[in-house]
């Protein structure tokens, strides 16, 4: 099996990508709790807490600061968009939070590995290092997220 390189990141993406590993972590503890039948009511409440301490946050600098590297019309751009309106749908979805929470951890793994394995590859390419050094001044770097206090995928 051939092994994959690791992708380099520019230091000025580097916090974001190191975000997208907070959010890869965070479809991760909603399998945990799945996979432990953890109540549905605490696992959205999980998700409610990340979506505004982590995604909305990260969702606006990528918008404001990352995406506009690209033309809005760039077909990555407005896939990223669609799919950054769709996860924040299933963020706030309360009707079936089994269902709902179960689409969510699939599709934000699947957009994080969009983002990082091509969107952000593309942007570096073509990002002018004004660009670069404007979505640096951005990330107030911090190396872990904040503690969530159900750790509830732990027993």
């Amino acid at each position: 099996m051939e092994k994959k390189k690791p992708i380099k990141r520019h230091k000025a993406l580097q916090p974001l990508s190191r975000q997208h590993h907070f959010g890869l972590l965070f479809s991760w503890k909603l399998r945990k709790g799945f996979s432990k039948n953890v109540a549905p009511e605490r696992l959205q409440k999980y998700a409610a807490w990340f979506f505004e301490e982590e995604i909305k946050p990260h969702f606006e600098a990528e918008e404001k600061y990352v995406f506009p590297v690209l033309d809005e019309n760039n077909e990555l751009i407005v896939r990223a968009l669609k799919e950054h309106r769709r996860l924040e749908r299933l963020f706030k979805e309360a009707d079936n939070p089994e269902k709902s929470l179960s689409q969510l951890e699939e599709e934000l793994d699947a957009h994080i590995r969009f983002e990082e394995r091509i969107l952000f590859n593309e942007i570096q390419k073509v990002a002018t290092e004004s660009q670069l050094e404007k979505i640096a001044e951005i990330h107030s770097e911090t190396e872990t997220p904040p503690e969530y206090s159900d750790p509830f995928w732990e027993n």
